[in-house]
């Protein structure tokens, strides 16, 4: 009986123990099955996530590969973000130039103020990132998603922001909102920063490339003489060079818009109306000539087109070119004014001589022999004059055509020097101005010259210099030899140069060759400097506004055709003057 119950007792023992030993085994399996299945989940969440972040980095690579829209970036990472993470909300704000945009998808049913305090944080968020105090007025506010339910009054309990960078300069900042407490964590924030960081820096690469095109274009657009500015579909100013900006009499330094050149232009050009004409028709529009301030301007406007892959034409904005035609409208007035003075000078002879030939045609009307001499006088100086003139048009002509040409011949430069100074004596002594000429040391005897071209040369620059000197003033030819390398001034002064204080700063074009130098030289009344510059030009006349009144003006040719000349002489022609000190006219001739 003991032995029996001492074999029960050990087999129940044994059993127990088994029993024991299974329970723990199978605990400790299911221990491990759990902690299998958790890693398995958690594995498969983390996969989740580098899913959701490799697909949402792809999109955003897709997108910011043709964008710099920072809107449209900011859409992608919204709206797919419920695949990775819970919210009631999701919202960005952004700056813009003119607001602050606000834009709020719902996910859940939430109240007004749950809206209202995420603004209020966002705002706050942005004033402390920006340094700077943003007001609930200038935000504009887009809501989508879920509707609003006034009876939902849960609050925000879980909230964080992620700023948008972009270049190193904040441009906002993304949100997310949830009704329920502690309900984001470290892992799911890092991964988000993570993704707005990559979207932020790859915005940033295409912004820094945009700009250094820009720069290029800017570059390129500041050359340009012409005023020129784009605009975008919006009409806000993308690129405007100086030119533009003086043409509206803007100073460089403004920032101009659309209004700027509305307010300038005066209802003279309608230009706001132009540029939409322009962009939405796609067709170019040139506007007639406007007179802006003292200048006068064409305006192109015309549409920025490009073509598509598929052959498809978009419009990006608007170009609009002021054009300076100022220059081709004072030759045409010049052009003019030398038409004019053309039949003049023309009329005068020609009616002298109508008017004697009928006088002689008359058989009426007895003359003496000299009547008739001084008649016959007359006739021959009047066609003379116009012969003289349309041979100055001819050669004018000539010049223009490059088929002028001069004879050159071994001749006495000083006789015929003397001999036009001694020509012009009566003019000048009628004009009570002296008239004189002077020589340098080593002055050549016999140079290679045109005479009569460089007679006509002579004759324009003395009758000039008399015409435009004051009573008692004085005229000088003055000539001299100038040694290749060595000083011209000194040379000059040794000639008799008079004007100490307004010698030309570049007489013979290469001071290194020997030349002969022939200076006019007067103490009259000056020509402006900014006519200095184009005195040698076809139609320019002699004038001046300090110009004495009874001189008479001539065709504006004799100058063109001294410079024709002297050229053709391998020489150089040139003027220095001074309003109120005088004028120095100067030709060379080189010396072979």
């Amino acid at each position: 009986m003991n032995i029996f119950l001492v074999i029960t007792g050990t087999v129940v023992f044994i059993a127990i123990l088994v029993v024991g030993f299974l329970f723990l085994k199978n605990k400790k399996l299911a221990k491990n099955i759990l902690d299998k299945e958790n890693e398995i989940i958690g594995k498969e969440k983390e996969m989740n996530s580098k899913m959701y972040e490799l697909a949402i980095l792809k999109e955003l690579g897709d997108r910011v590969g043709y964008s710099l829209d920072v809107h449209q970036i900011i859409d992608v990472i919204t709206g797919s973000l419920h695949q990775f993470i819970d919210y009631s909300a999701v919202s960005y704000m952004i700056i813009d130039p003119e607001k602050i945009l606000f834009k709020i998808h719902l996910e859940k049913s939430v109240h007004r103020g749950f809206i209202d305090d995420i603004r209020d944080r966002m705002l706050k968020s942005l004033s402390a990132l920006l340094d700077r105090e943003f007001k609930n007025t200038q935000v504009e506010e887009l809501i989508s998603g879920a509707i609003l339910i006034e009876a939902v009054q849960e609050p925000v309990k879980s909230f964080f922001n992620i700023p948008l960078v972009i270049a190193g300069k904040v441009v906002g900042v993304l949100t997310v909102a949830d009704t329920r407490a502690g309900l984001y964590k470290e892992e799911q924030m890092t991964i988000l920063y993570k993704i707005t960081n990559q979207a932020s820096q790859a915005v940033t690469r295409l912004q820094e490339v945009v700009t250094t095109e820009q720069g290029k274009l800017n570059a390129m657009v500041e050359s340009m003489t012409d005023g020129i500015f784009m605009t975008d579909l919006d009409y806000r100013i993308l690129v405007i060079n100086p030119a533009a900006k003086k043409a509206i009499k803007v100073s460089d330094e403004k920032e101009v818009t659309i209004f700027d050149f509305i307010d300038n232009l005066g209802g003279k050009f309608d230009i706001r109306g132009r540029l939409e004409e322009s962009v939405k028709l796609k067709k170019e529009y040139i506007s007639e000539r406007i007179l802006l301030g003292e200048r006068f301007f064409q305006i192109f406007v015309s549409p920025v087109k490009n073509l598509s892959i598929l052959g498809q034409e978009t419009v990006h904005g608007g170009v609009v070119i002021f054009h300076d035609v100022t220059s081709e409208v004072e030759v045409e007035t010049l052009r003019k004014d030398f038409t004019s003075m053309l039949v003049h000078e023309l009329r005068s002879p020609l009616d002298g001589i109508k008017k004697i030939s009928e006088v002689l045609k008359n058989k009426k009307i007895v003359l003496d022999d000299k009547g008739h001499d001084e008649y016959i006088e007359l006739i021959y100086k009047n066609s003379s004059t116009m012969l003289d003139l349309v041979n100055d048009i001819l050669d004018v002509a000539k010049i223009e055509s490059g088929k002028f040409s001069i004879k050159k011949q071994e001749g006495n430069i000083v006789n015929v020097i003397r001999d036009r100074v001694d020509f012009y004596s009566i003019f000048a002594k009628s004009s009570s101005v002296s008239l004189k000429s002077s020589f340098g040391v080593n002055v050549p005897e016999k140079v290679m010259f045109d005479q009569e071209g460089i007679e006509h040369v002579l004759n324009n620059l003395i009758s000039n210099a008399i015409k435009y000197t004051n009573e008692k003033g004085e005229v000088q030819v003055v000539t001299f030899f100038h040694q290749g390398g060595g000083n011209i001034e000194e040379e000059a002064k040794v000639a008799g140069y008079p004007l100490v204080n307004l010698f030309p700063a570049k007489v013979t074009g290469d001071e290194k060759n020997s030349c002969l130098v022939v200076m006019v030289v007067d103490n009259g009344i000056g020509i402006e400097e900014e006519s200095l510059g184009t005195i040698f030009s076809k139609f320019r006349q002699l004038d001046t506004k300090h110009a004495v009144p009874k001189k008479q003006k001539g065709t504006g040719l004799g100058l063109v055709i001294a410079k024709g000349i002297i050229e053709e002489h391998n020489g150089h022609i040139g003027v220095a003057s001074k309003i109120g000190v005088g004028s120095t006219f100067f030709f060379t001739l080189p010396l072979v």
